[in-house]
């Protein structure tokens, strides 16, 4: 006979899993344990230690001596991270926390929120084409997302979504959830854009230079070919006959452009494939590719088309440049009015390397993107729609792990942030599949009580207690107790 006992397990209702916990071993989602028949939360209560950067005056009277610091107002902020849910959503949050800031008595509702309304947007600052608008984002062969429409120097990602997270497969939704912890976790991901005949790998990390096709970018466009011409014309005007600034999108000719015109460069002949649009400014002058700024060329004379006999010039000197700054050539016009690689002069190669000087670094930004629903509200109000309009009436604030973030106008409180901005592995994760991740509400006591919220759990927040960490304001320094944050702050009649 097999005497031994099986250890007694107990039920976890942190999330919709339920799962059945052994004494001493962890849940599915590795956040609750059971530890001697109690359920307890492995990661500890995250607490921001900040100031309000406020100046002490100096002894602004003879009675008062100074300690030393430069600064008052020195308080703590207790975040989401850590806290736990309100899952199965009937109960209060958390941590309802009250204190008192410049007179004010504050509160703050504290959360971790069960997320599958949920993604992250992904800036990629590249001149290079990784991929069509609309095309299918793949983590492990599966897809997560897609491509957006290209802003300024920057490639635009949506990752992520309910669809992907619960409307596809079942490998779909846990390839998801995990490549969208690791990056609101700041993990490099690997992504695949595009079908087999045009796929691109690119390896994102908030706070990093992509990585595409395994070679690390450097630099963003300091802008598109126009604006290139535009900002450093003067600079040409007596070194070269002309120039061309090669760009995906609007690529750009000195002596054409109004720039060119208003400094009295003269015509030149040249000619571009392309569509033209005003004057200097060309379309589709190539495909989209990791050549030439942007595009799939790698000699960018294929853009050029015979030159106008009765304008050009033999010695007629021309630059071809990126809008990086990072390709460039130097030309002559021959007797046949050919182009012809030449020396470049110093003065135009120190052009070249100012457009660079004035390209930002390549990097990757990863904003985690969610919708607070009903466990949310329900965890701070019995009336769910009051936070709502509290929140569009700047009466609550809304924080992510302390951070800033940017509530979307229309319904509901669609909220996004900047993982940079957030304490270190802000974001957890349930199996069902969902990102878990932190959410506050601030707002005055009075408010409080007037949307409904659970007053018989506020609790002084010298009284939280447990294990917890006590890490610094970001960099940014947001504080979501400020009075500017607020409408009641506003004194303007």
């Amino acid at each position: 006979m097999n005497d031994r006992v099986k250890p007694e397990k107990i039920r976890c209702d942190a999330c919709p899993v339920m799962c059945f916990i052994a004494d001493g071993k962890i849940g599915a989602c590795d956040r609750y344990a059971n530890h001697g028949g109690d359920l307890v939360r492995l990661d500890p209560l995250t607490i921001l230690h900040g100031t309000d950067q406020k100046l002490v005056p100096f002894l602004p009277d003879d009675d008062l001596e100074w300690n030393g610091d430069i600064v008052k107002g020195e308080r703590t902020f207790v975040t989401a991270v850590g806290a736990g849910t309100t899952y199965p959503d009937y109960k209060p949050a958390p941590f309802i926390v009250s204190q008192e800031i410049d007179g004010v008595d504050m509160v703050t509702v504290v959360t971790e929120g069960i997320f599958s309304y949920c993604g992250v947007k992904i800036k990629i600052d590249t001149d290079r084409h990784i991929g069509n608008e609309r095309d299918i984002v793949r983590v492990d062969g599966e897809p997560v997302g897609h491509v957006m429409t290209t802003e300024y120097g920057s490639k635009m990602l949506s990752l992520g979504g309910v669809d992907h997270l619960t409307g596809g497969s079942k490998k779909e939704g846990r390839v998801t959830c995990d490549a969208l912890l690791r990056l609101c976790n700041v993990q490099a991901v690997e992504l695949v854009i595009g079908e087999d005949d045009h796929a691109v790998s690119v390896t994102v990390q908030a706070g990093q230079a992509p990585i595409i096709d395994g070679a690390p970018e450097k630099l963003m466009r300091v802008g598109c070919g126009s604006a290139t011409i535009g900002m450093f014309a003067k600079q040409w005007r007596d070194h070269v006959d002309d120039v061309v600034v090669v760009d995906d999108h609007i690529t750009g000719v000195l002596s054409e452009h109004q720039a060119g015109k208003m400094l009295d460069i003269p015509p030149t002949g040249i000619k571009i494939k392309g569509r033209r649009s005003t004057p200097g400014r060309y379309f589709q002058v190539a495909e989209p590719g990791t050549g030439w700024g942007g595009t799939d060329i790698q000699d960018p004379l294929s853009i050029l088309g015979p030159y106008n006999p009765k304008v050009a010039w033999a010695g007629q000197r021309l630059l071809m440049v990126s809008t990086t700054g990072e390709q460039f050539a130097y030309y002559e016009l021959d007797a046949d009015l050919v182009p012809q690689r030449a020396e470049m002069p110093p003065a135009v190669l120190a052009s070249a390397e100012r457009i660079a000087e004035n390209c930002e670094p390549s990097i990757c930004s990863v904003l985690f993107m969610g919708g607070a629903g009903g466990s949310l509200r329900s965890g701070v109000t019995e009336n769910p729609v009051r936070l709502t309009r509290s929140v569009k009436d700047a009466l609550t604030h809304v924080s992510c792990g302390g951070a800033q973030t940017y509530v979307w106008p229309g319904g509901g409180i669609t909220v996004m942030v900047d993982v940079l901005d957030m304490p270190a592995m802000s974001f957890g994760y349930v199996p069902t599949p969902a990102l878990v991740a932190p959410v506050e509400f601030s707002m005055r006591l009075s408010d409080y009580a007037a949307l409904g919220g659970h007053m018989d759990e506020v609790r002084k927040v010298a009284d939280i207690s447990g294990p917890s960490r006590k890490i610094p304001q970001a960099s940014k320094g947001h504080d979501p107790m400020a009075p500017a944050n607020y409408r009641w702050s506003d004194k303007t009649p």
